[in-house]
């Protein structure tokens, strides 16, 4: 199994703060997240297709 992204994992990634990618989250924009608990993680592959699917956008 791939191992999960954190918010902080992603906002590195991604370029973006933490703060926009939990605005994003709460309206509905964004690649989707999993919560584990209280922890929000993010799937490689769906952040990849999301990010695929802006590029077509």
């Amino acid at each position: 199994m791939p191992k999960l992204l954190s918010v902080e994992d992603l906002s590195d990634i991604l370029g973006i703060p933490v703060n926009t990618l939990y605005q994003w989250r709460t309206k509905g924009y964004g690649p989707p997240g999993v919560r584990i608990g209280k922890h929000l993680r993010y799937r490689p592959d769906d952040v990849n297709a999301w990010l695929n699917e802006q590029a077509v956008a």
